[in-house]
């Protein structure tokens, strides 16, 4: 069982976390055969349609003088994809993307490993080295008694949440099978609460429903109680149906999380049956540094300095 107390790194010179029985990797590959087909069925994925909707997105955002994006093929299917190939889609999440900056201001801004690396190494975000069965990344948010708001305020875990996504928008089977949350909220203490208040809650929706650019599938909360029901009313209002349909509550029945993630993929501490143990916060949010300038460049992004979002 791997124990790594540094970073390795791959024949390509990319950093990883060898974790024993798995590794800790960008996946910025081609995805295997089988993905192309669900790309095919599920997002509209040919040749052809692809071919014809990135030069329609491509003069779009070129039309868009207001926009400074690259228009290479790898970035436009970025956001293509999880829009089911229609490049009006397409520009409509690019631009509430890019907009989160003028309506939230500095919680969307320079978002790089550096302003977060505090939030990594205090343990409350983590990513499983295994993808589900579907081929979907996993992402583990420990925001219960773990969490001290003291030392991670609230916008600065919003902003850990918003790098973990931009490592995954660039992973082409990230980008065709999505990505599924564990939120742990053991021994949420009754003070959180207050952490939330309703303008948070909008932002964040707004954020998961009209920006996100990777097909989030579904959101699981364990070890949920009384008091994590009183914080879920906060939000409830806010939490369209397509959303709300992919939320499950599983208490501490982690048999029931194993109905939906296979065990194979889990830490035994979700009843899974994974044989690594994860790495130290400190260490992932290392990995996530070494990657500091392809951050930095998409954080350069959006729309043009002296640019005013419309009413």
């Amino acid at each position: 069982m791997g124990n790594p107390k540094s970073l390795s790194y791959d024949s390509n010179n990319m950093a990883v976390i060898d974790l024993g029985s798995a590794i800790i990797r960008m996946e910025p590959d081609e995805p295997p055969q089988w993905a192309y087909e669900i790309a095919r069925k599920e997002l509209r994925e040919t040749p052809e349609v692809a071919e014809e909707a990135m030069e329609k997105l491509k003069q779009m955002i070129l039309a868009d003088t207001n926009l400074c994006l690259p228009t290479d093929d790898f970035y436009l299917r970025m956001f293509l994809r999880p829009t089911h190939y229609y490049p009006e889609s397409a520009l409509n999440r690019i631009t509430h993307f890019y907009n989160m900056l003028q309506k939230y201001g500095e919680a969307c801004r320079d978002i790089v490993p550096a302003r977060v690396q505090h939030v990594f190494n205090a343990e409350l975000l983590k990513l499983l080295p295994n993808r589900d069965q579907h081929g979907r990344r996993i992402l583990v948010l420990d925001v219960g008694k773990r969490w001290k708001p003291s030392e991670v305020s609230l916008l600065d875990l919003f902003r850990g949440i918003q790098l973990a996504v931009l490592g995954a928008m660039v992973e082409p089977l990230s980008q065709i099978c999505g990505a599924v949350v564990i939120i742990d909220v053991e021994g949420l203490p009754m003070g959180h609460i207050m952490q939330f208040t309703p303008h948070f809650a909008a932002m964040l929706l707004d954020y998961i429903q009209e920006c996100i650019c990777v097909r989030l599938k579904a959101v699981h909360i364990v070890n949920n109680s009384y008091i994590f029901n009183i914080l879920f009313n906060i939000f409830k209002p806010f939490i369209r149906e397509k959303l709300r349909k992919r939320i499950f509550f599983h208490g501490k029945d982690m048999k029931s999380l194993t109905k939906h993630i296979d065990a194979a993929v889990l830490p035994v501490r979700y009843g899974g049956s994974a044989t690594w143990d994860l790495p130290p916060g400190k260490l992932l949010g290392e990995f996530f540094m070494s990657y500091t300038p392809d951050f930095e460049k998409a954080a350069s992004y959006g729309f043009k300095e002296g640019y005013k979002m419309k009413k």
